[in-house]
């Protein structure tokens, strides 16, 4: 089971803990039955067949909350040692540190070499 969801009940889990997974996915949160960001509902198939087939990498998805909560600059997620500034974005982390990201529109013409590389 590669494909994981963060547990959405309080703060987000720290770096170290979260790089348990090769890959962080950092969505909109699900507002009425789906997600509210049209980027992220954009990429979303093509994020769950690469991250949900055989021998695919590990993935945690990180809901980044609701509109309001998302738009503050208060949000935990804006702040190290995430720096998410926009959703969709994929993260690649190793030994407990990011190595790259792919953000947005990159997502959809670069997830498959991401990945490889």
């Amino acid at each position: 089971m590669p494909l994981q969801v963060a547990d959405s009940n309080g703060a987000p889990p720290s770096l170290t803990k979260a790089s348990e997974s090769e890959y962080l996915i950092f969505y909109s949160s699900i507002v009425n039955g789906r997600l509210w960001c049209p980027d992220c509902i954009a990429v979303e198939e093509l994020v769950k067949d690469t991250f949900s087939s055989d021998g695919s990498p590990s993935a945690l998805i990180i809901y980044v909350g609701d509109r309001s909560t998302w738009k503050s600059p208060s949000n935990t997620l804006r702040g190290e040692p995430w720096r998410v500034q926009s959703v969709p974005t994929i993260m690649k982390v190793k030994n407990g540190k990011e190595v790259k990201r792919l953000v947005d529109s990159e997502i959809t013409s670069g997830l498959t070499n991401f990945i490889k590389s």
